[in-house]
């Protein structure tokens, strides 16, 4: 009987063995090998570089709100915005009294920048994803509709015309994925690094 059960702790340890190089090891070494020959920028965190210095990640969003430039959807990581070591949402629904109150108050800050136009502003929707925040609270993208929100703002901010910056904005918006996944899409960063560009060649 002793025997027995040392037969099946060494056909154990053997399978122990065998599977801890098999997944542990040899699995990732090749996932990661081949992730790095085929699609190294996605593998390796799909990061921005502005003259050789790293400046984010298409994956995450950052923090915005400087009337002279775009700002993304809000976040509700802790302890402050596009958290990517706390990926959370806040879990409030639309019913929510404190869920409406900051909603509330994101939309007084949007018109608040918008003074000289409050008239014509007052009416106006503003876009849902510049009000509430995502499930993953580090969203790098914002609709069209988000983006064509902030030109005004962006324009007497930046002495740029109106039709110019909505022009880089029909440049950066990302289709649908094949024609058919998700929604029309922009990436705030990269708008707002083109925005700088524009500054720079004037």
């Amino acid at each position: 009987m002793v025997i027995e059960a040392l037969k099946q702790i060494k056909t154990a340890l053997m399978f122990l063995l065998v599977f801890s190089l098999l997944t542990g090891l040899i699995y990732p070494a090749v996932v990661t090998g081949l992730a790095q020959i085929f699609f190294p920028y996605q593998a390796n965190g799909s990061l921005l570089r502005l003259n050789d210095k790293l400046i984010g990640s298409a994956l995450i969003g950052q923090y915005f709100d400087a009337p002279n430039y775009f700002w993304g959807r809000p976040s509700a990581t802790a302890p402050f915005p596009y958290n990517a070591a706390h990926s959370t949402g806040s879990n409030m629904g639309p019913s929510n009294p404190e869920f409406l109150s900051i909603v509330k108050q994101r939309v007084d800050t949007l018109r608040q920048f918008n003074l000289e136009d409050q008239n014509k502003m007052v009416n106006q929707l503003i876009p849902v994803d510049l009000v509430t925040a995502s499930a993953s609270g580090l969203d790098p993208e914002i609709s069209p509709l988000a983006a064509y929100y902030q030109i005004p703002r962006i324009a007497k901010a930046r002495h740029i015309s109106e039709q110019e910056i909505q022009d880089l904005v029909n440049q950066l918006i990302k289709k649908r994925t094949l024609h058919l996944l998700g929604e029309p899409r922009i990436s705030v960063l990269e708008l707002n690094l083109a925005l700088d560009h524009i500054r720079t060649n004037q």
